[in-house]
């Protein structure tokens, strides 16, 4: 049986895909001398000259990273309040416990009594009873301590804090906010420009067109959105970033009606190639309503109708054994988001050795999910020592308080990672991007320059000859890392400074 699946997977790779997977091509920048002196490095350095070089290290692509999870607090409650910024919306969001309802409260809906500050538009809000607007407050005139605790409400930061908290809060605290194109469009910008401050090449983030709302509370077309966003990253300040960007639209994969988000999403994102380069499916895999094989057939029919949308899919991001990959695969995937329970699928990771086929790793995402108690539990190890291509993503960072440097000294610090390993694990992010050809071998060399200047100005003078090539990119470390390695300060609000 395994047999069969494998040879069907196989054949329908093409073959320049399984060439690229090989990592046949030499790189100049992996050599014994960059190996030994990274080694020699790496057992003097202290933990904040080791987080300094890998934040100037360039990085390839970030391939796993939603917007919508992406936006820091200090972010959301600017781009909340300042109408300049966000399309001239106002935002109400709730400070009371409800009392409206009594015992006919939905404790279970997207709009439980209990939820405090859940943000809604100023249409939603002007619709609402009497009653219930007693519950709200402009999120302009909170006090200071609301203020604070608003921020703190979309953070996964506490040691009480986990999956639950983060699945059945975070986005319907949210809401409205999220659906706003002009906040999503800005939240787009300064992630680039966080990134490139980074060293990151590529950005290929999941945003949806659809179910973006006007003030009014109306829909916009998806298509004035497609136009918003194009008009968006042509401004300067986007293309200053240096970041080049790449959407994937997302089904929520256990809503009753996803079969029907698929097909609309299909034709959006075949329709905009220059735009959409995949699609994805997201939403808690422990909801077994959303398992891979449910979309099997409405796959199996759009693949009739359109070419070449490729699927980059959640799976395997739970704690029982099953085989979630192994049927994502089938249903087309090329990359494989989290992959956390591979190891329980021996036949299916076996497959996935030496490609064609990625798994996007989300080591801190996976940490305060409680997939794993510790880093020590991960596999991600495992699959990079046995051939298993995988590259280091953020996911939902702004719920985290991190960045894609945190992810890069995790994997370092935690797993003792050889030059080779890393640098490859960087490249990895472009070699299975969904960039076109061209922009990939473009972008391919383009990162292998950087990446030899990067190793030339270390073998010539340590920390300070890369700081020097790389203009002195300031660091801005958040939270996360402060708490967890002790490498900086926090201020009143837990913020990194």
């Amino acid at each position: 049986m395994f047999s069969a699946v494998f040879k069907t997977l196989r054949r329908s790779i093409p073959a320049f895909v399984i060439c690229l997977s090989t990592h046949a091509e030499p790189l100049s920048y992996v050599t014994q001398d960059a190996s030994a002196q990274f080694s020699q490095f790496k057992a003097r350095a202290s933990d904040a000259d080791l987080y300094r070089f890998l934040y100037l290290l360039p990085k390839g692509a970030d391939l796993h990273h939603h917007l919508s999870g992406s936006a820091f607090p200090e972010w959301w409650y600017e781009l909340a309040t300042n109408t300049k910024l966000n399309g001239g919306y106002q935002y109400y969001t709730r400070v009371k416990m409800n009392q409206c309802d009594g015992t006919s409260a939905n404790q279970f809906g997207p709009n439980p009594p209990w939820l405090l500050f859940r943000t809604i538009q100023k249409s939603h809000y002007d619709r609402l009873d009497a009653c219930h607007q007693t519950l709200y407050l402009p999120l302009s005139n909170l006090s200071q301590q609301q203020i604070t605790a608003w921020k703190n409400s979309i953070t996964l930061d506490q040691p009480w804090e986990g999956r639950d908290e983060f699945f059945q809060t975070h986005w319907q605290r949210l809401n409205d906010l999220a659906a706003n194109p002009y906040i999503m469009l800005e939240i787009l910008v300064r992630n680039m420009r966080a990134m490139g401050a980074e060293g990151l090449s590529y950005l290929e983030t999941q945003y949806n067109p659809m179910w973006q709302l006007a003030p009014d509370g109306s829909f916009y077309d998806p298509e004035d959105i497609i136009k918003m966003i194009k008009a968006r990253l042509a401004r300067q300040d986007a293309i200053s970033t240096g970041v080049k960007v790449k959407l994937q639209t997302a089904i929520l994969r256990f809503s009753p009606n996803a079969e029907d988000q698929l097909r609309q999403l299909y034709a959006i994102t075949s329709k905009h190639p220059e735009l959409f380069v995949g699609l994805n499916m997201v939403g808690r895999e422990d909801n077994d309503k959303g398992h891979p094989s449910r979309f099997l057939n409405v796959l199996r029919e759009l693949r009739k109708q359109y070419p070449g949308v490729k699927l980059s899919i959640h799976a395997g991001e739970v704690d029982e054994p099953n085989q979630h990959i192994r049927d994502t695969l089938l249903l087309g995937a090329e990359r494989i988001g989290h992959g956390f329970n591979l190891l329980s699928d021996p036949d299916t990771l076996l497959l996935m050795r030496h490609g064609p086929y990625l798994v996007e790793i989300n080591l801190i995402s996976n940490l305060l999910l409680n997939y794993v108690d510790t880093f020590q539990q991960h596999p991600f190890p495992e699959y990079l020592r046995l051939g298993i291509p995988v590259a280091l993503s953020t996911d939902d960072r702004g719920m985290w308080d991190s960045n894609l440097t945190d992810e890069y000294f995790v994997a370092v610090k935690e797993f003792n990672l050889s030059w080779d390993e890393l640098a490859r694990l960087s490249r990895n992010g472009l070699e299975y991007s969904f960039l076109s050809e061209q922009d990939k071998i473009n972008a391919l060399a383009d990162f292998d320059k950087r990446m030899q200047r990067f190793i030339t100005g270390f073998a010539s003078n340590g920390l300070t000859g890369i700081s020097s090539a790389s203009g002195s990119a300031p660091l801005s470390p958040r939270s996360f890392i402060c708490k967890h390695y002790q490498l900086c300060h926090l201020n009143a609000e837990g913020v990194a400074h």
